[in-house]
């Protein structure tokens, strides 16, 4: 079977299509699209550990990390001290970091509500229903 032929195909292109379109949204405020979703996930969740922010952005521990770097140097984010757990390093936002993700959060939410606008309430059903199948057959060791 031709690659293009492929469902995986099919999904990978709408991935790629949303991810670029997100990152030229997010152009602008100088971030990339795992730099936004790490300052989404902080800001729904402060205090979130590394591996919390990891797991919330469907990223590996490692990758995180190096956002969570990258954004701190960046003045966007605190990493606080943990005086319980020293290998536990609370991350917060800074007050830049909670103006600039609600202006990210705005134009990113533009090319979502792009592709919400594209399907009908039953047509988003559908697809959801039908992508949870797709992650579950994926995920399935027969």
């Amino acid at each position: 079977m031709a690659a293009s032929e492929r469902l995986g195909y099919d999904i990978k292109a709408a991935e790629a299509a949303f991810m670029a379109a997100k990152a030229e949204a997010l152009r602008p405020m100088d971030l990339t699209v795992a730099q936004y979703a790490t300052l989404l996930a902080l800001r729904d969740n402060p205090g979130i550990s590394g591996a919390g922010i990891a797991r919330a952005c469907l990223v590996t521990p490692q990758a995180s990390a190096a956002t969570l770097k990258t954004l701190e140097a960046k003045g966007l984010v605190v990493r606080e001290a943990d005086d319980w757990n020293r290998n536990s390093r609370p991350n917060r936002l800074s007050e830049e970091g909670r103006r600039l993700v609600d202006r990210a959060d705005r134009a990113a939410g533009a090319v979502e509500q792009r592709m919400h606008d594209a399907l009908s309430p039953t047509d988003r059903d559908t697809l959801r229903r039908l992508l949870g199948r797709c992650r579950a057959a994926a995920a399935s060791t027969s």
